[in-house]
């Protein structure tokens, strides 16, 4: 059986386990368990012979030696056992149970993985098989899994401006299923590109440094960076299963590449005032922050230049509201314009992301030394928003609508922009000198209304409309959240 027969039937029996009620997510958990264990296997074999740490008992082999009721058994003793153990075994099996209540179909599943070389397969296709089953996880929003799935063709034009360095190391502090991981890890090994050996190692083991504070979410990750060729199955995971934000990063990075989650309010307040974690179990205390909120994506935006070395460089994925929001809103951009170089904002279309509502921009920016001076000069703004429609099926975001923006970025020389009818430079002085020190600018009118010719087609309107009515709710939701005697939302 060649690959592409054997990736179809993977997707095949995908759907089949759909019938008995095993979403996308619980079929990519099981995949992965399994497919570890397999690869875990091959690497035990001639010519690796490498020490997998897989204790013999709970080997493959001893999964592929059962069927029926006593696989079923063995199998949850197995993920029981591979869980307790450390490094990169014990966070893939990190609480890890059995969705497949079949146990003729578990056996199927065992045999089907069992048919192929996994390790001899190229790292391209077995990569792209489990990014397409996380897509299509994503795309099931009762599974709420977009959240952690940034559409790709936004992170390769990010990963192609941002141009990453091979010896650099790469951080995402809310890194999801690890598409910025594998967008960098892509560039770098582009066609044309050449790594010596030791950038090769260091690409593979010490190049990218993540936190996901979901369990599964975080299982899926390490799998989709190890079928790419990132990290060891004998190794430390490169990404932590905690919360990013409880303490200071304890070492920096060259880039941050990132999507910090959706919605404005956390369970906990970030404060830079000593004392305050006494006074509320649920606050933390960041002295390296330069304001107290509980807005998440504030706190992302301080952490991730608290994450950066001097001269480091980012592209963050950040919503409207951290753009013109007043109080600590405010306080926050007028300090990243004065810390940090903030040199180009990509306004976002609406329909581009799995989460529904979210209006969005790319924030590029690289740290500056603490000198007292103001290092923004200026900022480019590029609107891919106004006049433009997308959605999620019929007119999915494609690598080709982000051309325009890579060539008037720029990324080989940032100081030979030329401005553009989408592409706009602002003064320092001119947006300091906003009301509230807004970022939230357009200038493109919307045609929309003159010309009633040209408007999109009606599904494509009435997607509009659910996305602008769900993010009006979402903000209602904000506000509830923060009144006094009402919960915050949590991630």
């Amino acid at each position: 059986m060649n690959t592409s027969s054997f990736i179809q039937k993977v997707w095949n029996f995908c759907h089949t386990l759909r019938d008995d009620g095993v979403g996308y997510g619980d079929y990519l958990e099981q995949l992965t368990y399994l497919l570890f264990l397999k690869m875990a296997d091959e690497y035990a074999q001639e010519p690796y012979n490498r020490d997998t740490r897989i204790p013999a008992r709970y080997n493959w082999a001893s999964l592929r030696s059962r069927t029926g009721e006593p696989l079923e058994a063995h199998y949850l003793a197995t993920l029981h056992a591979l869980g307790q153990q450390p490094g990169m075994l014990g966070a893939i099996f990190f609480k890890a149970q059995n969705k497949i209540q079949n146990p003729a179909k578990l056996s199927r599943l065992v045999q089907m993985i069992d048919e192929h070389s996994w390790v001899g397969m190229d790292a391209d296709t077995k990569g792209d098989l489990y990014e397409g089953l996380l897509q299509k996880n994503a795309e099931d929003t009762k599974s709420g899994a977009g959240q952690y799935f940034t559409p790709r063709p936004l992170i390769q034009a990010m990963v192609e401006c941002v141009r990453p360095e091979p010896g650099k190391t790469i951080a995402d502090p809310a890194c999801g299923t690890g598409g910025f991981f594998l967008g960098a890890h892509q560039w770098l090994t582009r066609p044309g590109a050449t790594l010596n050996k030791a950038q090769k190692a260091f690409l593979r083991d010490q190049a990218f440094h993540g936190h996901e504070i979901v369990p599964g979410t975080r299982r899926l990750c390490l799998m989709n960076l190890f079928l790419h060729n990132i990290g060891e199955l004998d190794g430390e995971p490169a990404v932590e299963r905690s919360d990013a934000l409880i303490a200071e990063p304890q070492r920096k990075a060259d880039y941050v590449l990132a999507n910090p989650p959706v919605g404005k309010k956390s369970s906990m307040t970030i404060t830079n005032e000593e004392g305050e974690e006494d006074r509320d179990a649920l606050t933390y205390e960041r002295q390296d922050f330069w304001e107290t909120t509980s807005n998440k994506q504030l706190n992302f935006l301080q952490h991730i230049v608290s994450m950066l070395k001097v001269d480091g460089k980012a592209a963050v994925v950040l919503p409207d509201n951290v753009l013109f929001e007043g109080g600590a809103g405010e306080r926050i951009r007028r300090k990243l314009l004065e810390n940090c170089n903030v040199h180009t904002i990509l306004r976002l279309p609406t329909g581009i992301f799995y989460a529904q509502g979210v209006k969005a921009n790319v924030v590029f920016f690289d740290n500056a030394p603490k000198d007292g001076r103001v290092h923004t000069d200026g900022v480019w703004f590029y609107d891919l928003r106004t006049n433009k429609h997308f959605t999620l099926k019929t007119r999915p975001l494609r690598f080709e609508d982000l051309q325009d923006f890579i060539t008037c970025y720029h990324p080989e020389n940032r100081h030979q922009r030329i401005a553009t009818e989408r592409f706009r430079y602002y003064r320092y002085d001119e947006l300091i000198a906003r009301d509230k020190a807004s970022l939230d600018i357009f200038w493109l009118k919307d045609e929309g209304l003159d010309n009633l010719d040209d408007l999109p087609a009606p599904e494509v309107l009435q997607q509009e409309i659910i996305e602008h009515l769900e993010a009006a709710l979402a903000a209602f939701r904000d506000v509830a959240a923060g009144l006094p005697g009402q919960g915050a939302a949590t991630r």
